[in-house]
């Protein structure tokens, strides 16, 4: 560009004709006037440094600004260079700008401004000698400068190095330090010039306050001594503390989750740290599934002390801290697991089946075919009886579904009915503990008469119908020849006797003679009513239904006088209602309005006369009739999660063994290597990492919802001892 101006210069002054070697180099101009036009010939130029990721818009905006009167070239730096500002490393690139006037060169230096662009002044290109100076300047500033930030950078970590040996014991010394005055602060000025406060201590603890506060004055030589006294009551509610263990730690922080339980109020994780992972277990119950779920829990308590001393994060400090149930989940998974007698969808034969399908042995077995007890044993007795679990004969029946369904269906709504009413009577020894005879005798009684008269109830239809021997009682209703091999069975348990052989020569086997026109009631010799008669299984779901809306009707019986005893039931959980809704709102205002005649306080008195008004009091105690009628059928009805997981569990399990292994194993090698590795692989994803928390979350809700409003107010407060490890722990944390 500094040639360029001579060039025309030269062309101009030589007119484009040839000039004499010796006059070639001279001016045909004035001496000054040449140097003139030459200067005014000559372009200014800006030169800098701006972020790469702003080139095109700051090559944009001076073209704009300068309606294209300069020239601008860039060049990238190849390595990235830290800003001063940020800290931060960014690619940038030089620039120069090549323009001719005033005004564009203020315009110019404004963009460079906005853009951040770094500006630096060069010598001319025409002084060699000044640009090299220049250089050699810039290259022994470099020296220099990368010298001294060594230099610093070394100086700062020995310095660092001497502060990190002192840096703990220093915020220690001042969280202490804050902690002590923050909680002077709370003291009160008191007689003689001392200070008050007061505070709640665990009781077993007092003497080891009183022992510390007095060591601490005689460590300080303080003439005036301290005294550590309780406070006479009444006392404002204290807070709430339980002293917990490694085990009992995790079942206390899921109470403590939903709400902090009252002051001696009885404590749901007592009861979580049994009912938790047992129902967990019904819902996940799987012997192989189970048992890899238990060594993990072994492993983490195999990790205990690494784990304890190790800083985890929050994912693994939740794991840590749930080590014991986890391993109980484990452990309650496999029970269930035997119970059930399921391993990945596979039953166990431990102990040898009771009964065997006809040709099973070779293959014979065809669908519909029944299966008979084994040779020697008698349906009813011990020996016929499966020693622990299920008969593993219900996996390859076409009736299993039917069958586990019923079974685990009934077991849910014993084991939901069975939990609730224990958090019925819980809130009956609640009441007890703080003398609220009100709470006793008009919310606890009425609740455990409404319970015991439905739901209870329930349970026992259930035993009930498992303990009858409904073979016998089916056969004593069934007409059948005397002269046939099936008279005299050992499955009716009562004596056999022949009839007159009237009708049509067919007898029960209780001596009644068939004319094939007889119903069950006629021939049944049970006499309990209905159109059973007793000898036929109910449906328990329909006579539950006809309790409430067909009174005084059982079709199908099972114990003489069932229709007058839920009658009795369906009369003491309606009486049960009312006496829950009005009863402690009624006495609840007569106590109100007694201690109103005692009181004359003008203002005062009218104003607690309206916060305890009848009404309210009404409304309050509705809401909580409605929450404990409605809550126990649908609670009750919440607890079907338990068969309704615990049936998914085992169909997923089913499906994953036939689908990837049962249509491989067969096949070849490779395809049974694949298909165990597309079982393993789903297995571990949906059946020990999604379903374990899905059981998970659906336990710690019916524990949250179903068990815990029976009783639990949570609305207490937590104790929050004074302790400089859990301030420095806190600010562990938090850091």
């Amino acid at each position: 560009m500094t040639d360029a101006p001579r060039l025309a210069v030269s062309e101009l002054t030589s007119g484009g004709a040839r000039v004499p070697t010796g006059a070639r180099d001279q001016s045909l101009l004035p001496e000054g006037e040449g140097e003139q036009r030459e200067m005014d010939m000559r372009f200014s130029s800006i030169t800098g440094v701006v972020a790469a990721d702003e080139k095109i818009r700051f090559e944009r905006m001076i073209f704009r600004a300068t309606r294209g009167n300069c020239f601008v070239r860039f060049a990238e730096i190849k390595q990235p260079i830290t800003d001063p500002h940020s800290g931060e490393q960014i690619e940038k690139c030089v620039f120069i700008v090549f323009y001719k006037s005033l005004s564009i060169e203020a315009k110019l230096k404004a963009i460079c401004d906005a853009f951040s662009a770094h500006r630096y002044s060069l010598p001319d290109m025409d002084d060699a000698p000044s640009v090299d100076r220049m250089l050699t300047e810039n290259a022994q500033e470099l020296v220099d400068s990368r010298t001294v930030l060594l230099k610093n950078q070394d100086t700062r970590f020995r310095l660092c190095q001497l502060l990190a040996r002192s840096v703990d014991k220093w915020t220690w010394t001042v969280l202490r330090e804050k902690a002590i005055y923050h909680s002077l602060n709370m003291f009160k000025s008191d007689v003689s010039g001392m200070l008050r406060g007061e505070g709640w201590v665990i009781a077993e603890n007092a003497d080891d306050v009183r022992d510390a506060v007095n060591r601490a004055h005689s460590d300080m030589d303080m003439n005036m001594p301290s005294h550590v006294d309780q406070v006479p009551k009444p006392w404002p509610t204290p807070p709430t503390h339980f002293s917990t263990n490694k085990f009992t730690y995790g079942y206390q922080e899921f109470v403590n989750t939903y709400g902090i339980p009252r002051y001696r109020e009885a404590n749901p994780a007592l009861f979580t740290a049994a009912t938790f992972p047992f129902l967990f277990g019904v819902m996940y119950g799987d012997i192989g599934h189970g048992l890899f779920l238990f060594c993990s829990g072994l492993f983490l308590l195999y990790k205990e002390k690494e784990n304890d001393n190790a800083k985890l994060g929050e994912m693994a400090g939740g794991l840590h801290a749930g080590r014991y149930m986890i391993a109980m989940m484990g452990f309650f998974a496999i029970y269930a697991g035997f119970i059930y007698n399921d391993m990945f969808s596979l039953g166990l034969n431990l102990f040898g089946s009771r009964w065997e399908f006809d040709g099973q042995d070779n293959g014979g077995v065809e669908e519909g075919d029944v299966a008979a007890l084994k040779d020697g044993l008698v349906y009813g007795t011990g020996e016929s009886v499966y020693p622990f679990g299920l008969d593993p004969i219900w996996h390859v029946t076409s009736n299993e579904l039917l069958f586990f369904n019923s079974f685990k269906m009934k077991l849910s709504v014993i084991f939901g009915i069975f939990q609730m009413f224990a958090g019925t009577c819980l809130k009956g020894i609640n009441a007890i503990y703080f003398r609220q005879p009100l709470d006793f005798f008009f919310e606890f009684v009425p609740m455990i008469a409404f319970a015991t008269s439905l739901f209870v109830y329930m349970i026992v239809l259930i035993f009930m119908k498992w303990g009858i021997d409904w073979n016998s009682r089916m056969l004593s209703a069934t007409c059948i020849d005397p002269a046939s091999a099936y008279w005299g069975s050992e499955l009716y348990d009562g004596e056999w006797v022949k009839c007159d052989g009237g009708g049509d020569g067919t007898c029960t086997p209780w001596g009644y003679s068939c004319s094939g026109y007889d119903t069950t009631d006629e021939k049944c010799p049970l006499d309990f009513g209905g159109s059973g008669d007793g000898c036929q299984p109910p449906n328990l779901i329909t006579t539950l239904i006809n309790i409430a809306l067909a009174p005084g009707v059982v079709d199908e019986p099972m114990y003489n006088g069932q229709a007058s005893v839920q009658n009795i039931l369906l009369l003491i959980a309606f009486a049960s209602v009312p006496v829950l809704l009005f009863a402690k709102p009624y006495f609840l205002s007569r106590q109100h309005s007694s201690h109103a005649h005692h009181h004359d306080e003008g203002d005062e008195h009218g104003e607690e006369e309206e916060e305890h008004g009848f009404g309210e009091i009404l409304i309050h105690q509705a809401i909580e009739t409605i929450e404990f009628v409605l809550g126990m059928v649908s609670n009750t009805a919440s607890y079907l999660r338990l068969w309704a997981l615990s049936l998914a569990h085992s169909e997923l399990a089913t499906v994953f063994w036939e689908k990837a292994m049962l249509s491989t194993i067969n096949s070849n090698f490779v395809a049974a290597f694949i298909g165990y590795g597309i079982f393993a692989g789903v297995t571990f994803g949906v059946l020990l990492m999604m379903d374990v928390l899905e059981c998970f979350l659906h336990a710690l809700r019916l524990h949250w919802v179903e068990f815990q409003n029976k009783f639990f107010a949570a609305d207490g407060v937590r104790f929050a001892p004074y302790s400089f490890k859990q301030i420095i722990d806190e600010h562990s944390a938090a850091s």
